[in-house]
């Protein structure tokens, strides 16, 4: 018998809060529920962040219910003060409908949409019923059942109060009732009882149950919410965020290889939280998995499983393969020249890389003279000396102080990979100028 929904997501270290505990249990053991996540159309993909959201209606229909996925078609035009320091800036209803395409991708790899399953996920947009609610609807319908008094003591509210160069608009301060407006919408609608979210969206959370309450009256009770911890790294950075830039879950944002490589790169102190985290592995097969990385840590044996896993969820097991094979002979020693064509771009995308001339077509480059033009050498006097210790490597070849570089040696795509030691490499393009 398969874990309930919340016994789950407490095993895997997700939940963080729930309303009315002993409640919430058992409405959800005594039949199939309906629940919603919300995600705000902010950019044209989502990233690893979004991937706990994604995940909570990802386990809520492995246990038999229904996940609701809900864009933020109006509510993206406001824009959510939950977290922010300051106003956002407001984006267009043209940017938000193609960002809401761009997101639409992602839930197919990680939900089940077929007809067949009695608990299929769909997708709605709330633009569908918010867009036509008149302003003097949503104040007569919805703003009269919130106390201002109660508003501006919510955490998100009462920080920018506070920040009085920054403030807060009129337009942010009201997000709260369009968020409560979506729980009563698809409560009537489509007997939703259970909003999950992050732990930051717990607030706005309890205010859509209390309008649920309020405007339903006693047909109104029985709703719920659960959200998961904001997820950080143990030295507290952000999830998701790979030098500084975010890890996103598109391959024009971020390319499967670049994807691959921040699952296989992450530490051993964490490996055993991201497993619980990320996966869908069961709590019986991540503990073999870290028994058995335990034996020898030098094999990242769960690191492996680990972007094994998470790549596969994504684009497939195919891709996966061809990434995996890019890697092993990137950082395992092999002979670059063995990288599917179609991987090596993304290669170079990852690595740190330089882009130079083709003017040498007919002649020869000496290799003395591109190193200090990488990443792989800062001088000329830096680059004699590496390349007499025989430290560079040159599409998997050891070079020598005398070699040259001819259009023959180029990889697919004019690429050069170079090498210095084991791990630091450097890809560089040749092309026309």
């Amino acid at each position: 018998m398969t874990k309930g929904f919340l016994e789950e997501l407490d095993s895997r270290g997700l939940l963080y809060q729930q309303t009315a505990d002993s409640e919430l249990e058992l409405h959800l053991a005594s039949g199939s529920r309906v629940g919603y996540c919300g995600f705000d159309p902010t950019a044209d993909s989502l990233t690893v962040g979004n991937l706990v959201a994604i995940k909570l209606l990802g386990l809520w229909q492995r246990a038999g219910h229904k996940p609701l996925v809900v864009m933020g078609g109006a509510t993206g035009l406001i824009g959510d003060p939950s977290g922010k320091d300051k106003e956002r800036p407001l984006i267009t209803r043209d940017m938000v409908e193609e960002n809401i395409k761009g997101q639409l991708r992602v839930f197919e790899r990680f939900l089940d949409f077929d007809e067949k399953n009695p608990v299929k996920a769909e997708i709605l947009n709330n633009a569908d019923w918010l867009s036509g609610l008149s302003f003097v609807d949503a104040l007569r319908d919805v703003g009269k059942h919130f106390s201002v008094n109660s508003m501006i003591q919510r955490d998100s509210v009462k920080t920018r109060l506070e920040e009085r160069a920054q403030g807060i608009s009129y337009t942010e301060f009201s997000y709260v009732l369009l968020q409560a407006y979506d729980f009563l919408e698809l409560r009537r609608s489509r007997q939703c009882t259970v909003q999950m979210a992050g732990s930051d969206q717990y607030g706005n959370i309890v205010a859509g149950i209390d309008l649920v309450r309020r405007v339903l009256g006693s047909e109104g009770q029985g709703c719920f919410g659960v959200t998961a911890p904001l997820l950080t790294h143990s030295d507290g950075r952000k999830i998701g965020k790979s030098e500084g830039s975010a890890l996103w879950l598109t391959r024009e944002r971020t390319s499967p290889f670049t994807f691959y490589q921040y699952w296989i790169n992450v530490s051993d102190e964490e490996v055993g939280n991201f497993l619980n985290w990320f996966t869908y592995f069961s709590k019986n097969e991540i503990l073999d998995i870290l028994e058995v990385h335990k034996k020898n840590p030098g094999k990242r044996h769960a690191q492996r499983n680990l972007a094994q896993h998470m790549t596969d969820l994504l684009y497939g097991s195919g891709e996966r393969s061809q990434i995996e094979l890019a890697s092993e002979t990137l950082f395992g020693g092999g002979d670059p020249r063995a990288i599917p064509e179609d991987i090596l771009g993304q290669v170079v995308s990852d690595l740190p890389h330089t882009e130079h001339s083709l003017d040498f077509a007919s002649s020869r480059l000496p290799l003395l003279d591109l190193l200090p033009e990488t990443s792989l050498a800062s001088s000329k006097r830096e680059a004699r000396e590496f390349l007499k210790n025989g430290a560079i490597w040159v599409n998997g070849r050891k070079a020598l102080l005398a070699d040259n570089v001819t259009v023959s040696d180029l990889l697919p795509g004019k690429v050069l990979l170079l090498r210095r030691g084991k791990k630091k490499w450097h890809a560089s393009t040749f092309k026309k100028r």
